[in-house]
């Protein structure tokens, strides 16, 4: 009996749709709730957590939430909570629970032991997805050196099949347990990658050295704003782009000329709200493009809800690398997902972000933040002739201070 055309097709899709739910792994996720917190935030952070979790392959299947003045020292819910959480996961055969926050040492200990399952904070998250995304040498010692600076205070017996890798006789001090001889195993693991990545940032400062007295512009924004797209669109490259969280980790920089003038763009590492402290350490000589650049171009997803939020987040991740008080120009990115509704006259409650227009948005932000700023879609390419435009005065600028005897070429 034959099969027709259109449902053979069927039958394969319905095929990769069971193979693709049997990839995913099931998860709930955890978050303690300051008192005070509104209602948006709370679910916009729980969202993030499960983007998160999705793209380093985990499907959320229910959330637990509870407010609290602070997460409990031992168990990070309440007694009540912790109850809940374990009757859900084992009446639903859960595997994984992933916490919105980081965890201490004996919090991980603790939650293991009472739930009986695998224990994931938010910072160890973050370093599994860097450890999928890592393509070059230069990432993967990066993550490497991040995973096992977060891994040393959190040291269990998982960590005794180390042994081999220096050999028995000798290698144990007398009365030495398992723990320490691990402990020293990463230790000397640690030195040994910092000394790697001190190598290679003396090459790429050499690198940088090279490109002269180029002006340089470096992009950066909240992951998953759209930067790689942007720096396609300007550079007319091939960066890998896609709709994932942290599609990026290695910095990528191209020449860019705009009419007669040349400039250096460079893409990096999208920042997020609790960055690890690890990874901003790992990560210093790839976000040297940032310091040293003579213009941030500052990516913002206008089409998230709490965009305000990820703005305060890059902020604060610029403030800490030294890099807050270089010149930013805003691009407000994805006008063609943003959601406006009108807020009707006789609606008394106060005025939300999706309330307000666009051109209204972008009066309130040039009064408010006292900094160009465009709004654009790179996916739709709108406005990009006059973002071009804008950065082009820019540069030039920059460019005639630095070249004065080439003003005659403008």
């Amino acid at each position: 009996m034959r099969l027709s055309l259109k449902r053979v097709s069927l039958i394969f899709l319905i095929q990769r749709m069971k193979k693709e739910e049997q990839e995913f792994e099931r998860i709930v996720v955890v978050s303690v709730i300051p008192q005070g917190t509104d209602e948006r935030r709370i679910k916009e952070n729980l969202d993030e957590l499960e983007f998160l979790a999705l793209t380093a392959g985990a499907r959320s299947e229910k959330r637990f939430t509870q407010r609290l003045e602070r997460a409990n020292s031992r168990t990070y819910v309440g007694t009540g909570k912790l109850e809940e959480i374990k009757s859900y996961i084992e009446e639903h055969e859960i595997k994984l629970v992933i916490f919105d926050d980081e965890l201490s040492p004996s919090q991980l200990r603790n939650l293991e032991r009472e739930l009986q399952c695998r224990i994931l904070d938010r910072t160890n998250l973050i370093l599994d997805i860097f450890a999928q995304r890592a393509k070059t040498a230069y990432a993967k010692t990066q993550v490497e050196l991040a995973q096992y600076q977060y891994l040393l205070p959190r040291l269990t017996r998982m960590w005794t099949h180390l042994e081999r890798q220096r050999g028995g006789i000798g290698m144990r001090g007398p009365g030495e347990s398992q723990i320490e001889t691990d402990r020293r195993i990463i230790l000397n693991k640690i030195s040994l990658l910092k000394e790697q990545l001190k190598k290679i940032d003396r090459q790429m400062s050499s690198q940088r050295g090279n490109r002269g007295s180029l002006v340089r512009v470096s992009l950066v924004g909240y992951t998953n704003a759209g930067k790689s797209t942007l720096m396609n669109l300007l550079s007319k490259s091939d960066v890998f782009a896609e709709n994932k969280l942290f599609a990026t980790l290695d910095t990528t920089v191209r020449k860019v000329v705009i009419d007669n003038v040349p400039f250096l763009l460079s893409d990096t590492v999208g920042f997020i709200r609790k960055l690890p402290t690890q990874l901003i350490e790992s990560f210093k000589s790839t976000l040297d493009e940032v310091r040293e650049a003579d213009i941030l171009l500052h990516v913002v997803d206008i089409s998230h809800p709490d965009f305000e939020e990820q703005i305060r987040a890059v902020n604060e991740t610029l403030m800490d690398i030294g890099a807050k008080d270089k010149p930013i120009y805003m691009i407000f990115n994805k006008i063609d997902a943003y959601n406006y509704r009108e807020q009707s006259e006789f609606d008394f409650e106060e005025e939300k972000p999706e309330n307000v227009s666009l051109e209204r948005l972008e009066k309130m932000w040039v009064a408010k933040e006292n900094t160009a700023c465009i709004f654009i879609s790179a996916r739709q390419k709108i406005n990009i002739e006059k973002l071009r435009k804008d950065l082009y005065g820019m540069v030039r600028s920059i460019h005639e201070g630095r070249y004065p005897f080439n003003n005659l070429l403008y």
